[in-house]
């Protein structure tokens, strides 16, 4: 049996946020052959660091370009679940080594 989680900071709430808002983005996405130009970005080996870069640009973007945009830091969670992505993607294909996880 699964104990209850009494969160302290909404992150039960803010997570199902994150989520509807990961889920909107997957409809705005365009192309004739269905691939986002981020997988291109990540199969040539470009995507770690492309990650990191969007995750800084719209940290520092925050209270800055209209107000306090929420949507802005729901970028830089969606970013960090990507480069979360290309980092199990690394492990599972030995990249990293133990040392390193």
């Amino acid at each position: 049996m699964t104990e209850k989680v009494s969160f302290k900071f909404s992150e039960d709430k803010i997570l199902k946020e994150l989520y509807d808002y990961i889920s909107a983005t997957y409809k705005g996405h365009y192309s004739t052959n269905q691939f986002q130009s981020t997988e291109f970005i990540i199969d040539c080996g470009h995507g770690e660091g492309f990650m990191l870069g969007n995750i800084i640009k719209y940290a520092q973007r925050y209270g800055k370009k209209n107000g306090l945009n929420r949507s802005d830091l729901l970028k830089v969670a969606h970013y960090a679940i990507m480069a979360l992505h290309i980092n199990q993607m690394q492990n599972e294909n030995g990249e990293i080594d133990d040392a390193n996880k």
